[in-house]
């Protein structure tokens, strides 16, 4: 068995980001990474830009302005004006060249087709300079830039319809258990609804990656066997839930041996989430998961979204951690680091009840995971404790 830290050290190890490029649009491009280096095509703003509602002025020594036409957002700034003259203009307007200055209309008496400044103003006021955002050929966005709502509508605005970008990761999903149904069907005694395909499935898509393939097999070494070679034909991870304990009928583990993956780790000091294994054939990695939900989850966020992170070309370091005061006492003397379903709340922690590996209650209560080290900790009330805050968790 191997710590926490040593897990996702491997993990980190023995993974590159995914070398395969894809040209995708613009607007399908929302949470991709950019394989190249961005130059803007052009400067934004690529003329002068009235920042403000107002007048541009020429300026000259007097407070006073003759108004001598208007300029409309999307106009060209053709009104060459002499000193002491002005025009109506709005924000976004092309400021005319002989302008040198934009005033703000709450700043101004208009009287028929003069205007009366309150004080005089300076030159460039209100005026966003051509490429005063970004200059034409200039660097604009890195290689490596996760793209988000603003990236997006950013490059949009330099004119670019498609960007290039790292290739998602295929991902196949195999759920195994004899006692698992599907939603809808009866319920035979013995049997339990199964749940972790969409689990997973869900996490995934939180991270943008629709999984190739989504399956359930029986608990045989030849079924689990043939849907593991099928997923490993079509992906750069496959995630196993279930069958990798040390049961009778746990035959995953087997399965990969027999498959020729090659075992990077199996097992780890931690609650829940111990029987866990990571491997690697060729480009392929896979996780066998534990079964129980809780602890399927738990390692999804902690050791196989830092992955698929790494294969995008992003750099991870997982959730997000921080430390805040706990709201309660905790004592663990536990030798395994714990991960423990937690609220967070006006500034505090609150460990959830229902920790089991199977209870998935606490989980869809919590936003946070708080993280307990090896051989544990004896907490009082407000004492710092380290979080892990969960994907989308909101805090209040």
């Amino acid at each position: 068995m191997i710590s926490v830290e040593e897990a996702s050290h491997l993990i980190d190890q023995n993974s590159l980001p995914i070398r395969e490029i894809e040209t995708l649009s613009v607007s399908s491009s929302l949470g991709r990474v950019l394989a190249k280096s961005l130059k803007a095509p052009l400067s934004l703003p690529n003329f002068r830009q009235s920042a403000m509602d107002g007048y541009a002025v020429s300026l000259h020594k007097d407070l006073s302005y003759r108004v001598v036409g208007e300029v409309q957002t999307g106009d060209p700034s053709n009104i060459e004006l002499k000193v002491g003259e002005c025009v109506r203009i709005y924000t976004g307007a092309a400021v005319p060249d002989s302008a040198n200055a934009v005033v703000i209309q709450e700043k101004v008496k208009r009287i028929d087709h003069n205007i009366l400044l309150e004080t005089t103003p300076k030159a460039g006021q209100n005026i966003r300079a051509i490429g005063s955002q970004v200059k034409a050929g200039s660097l604009c966005l890195d290689k490596g830039q996760l793209l988000n709502p603003a990236g997006l509508g950013f490059i949009q605005s330099l004119g670019i319809e498609s960007v290039e970008v790292i290739r998602q990761p295929k991902v196949s999903i195999i759920v195994t258990g004899n006692e698992l149904t599907p939603p809808g069907s009866p319920l035979e005694p013995g049997k339990i609804y199964e749940s972790n395909s969409t689990l997973l499935k869900s996490a995934l898509q939180q991270k943008g990656i629709t999984p190739q393939l989504v399956t359930q097999t029986k608990d045989t070494l030849e079924g689990t066997q043939a849907i593991i070679e099928k997923a490993e034909q079509e992906s750069d991870v496959v995630l196993i839930s279930g069958g990798i304990s040390v049961g009778d009928y746990d035959f995953v583990g087997k399965a990969l041996e027999n498959k020729n993956v090659k075992t990077i780790f199996y097992r780890v000091k931690q609650r829940p989430g111990k029987p866990l294994l990571f491997g690697q054939k060729d480009t392929t990695f896979f996780f066998a998961l534990p079964g129980n939900p809780a602890s399927t989850l738990s390692c999804f966020y902690i050791y196989v979204s830092p992955l698929l992170d790494r294969l995008m070309g992003l750099e991870t370091t997982g959730l997000n951690r921080m430390k805040l005061p706990i709201a309660h006492s905790y004592r663990s003397d536990e030798p395994r680091a714990l991960f423990l379903k937690a609220r967070v709340q006006n500034e505090k922690v609150q460990i959830l009840d229902s920790q089991s590996s199977s209870m998935l209650i606490s989980f869809a209560k919590a936003n946070a995971l708080v993280y307990i080290p090896e051989n544990g900790l004896d907490l009082k009330a407000l004492d710092p404790v380290e979080i892990l805050l969960l994907p989308n968790g909101l805090i209040h």
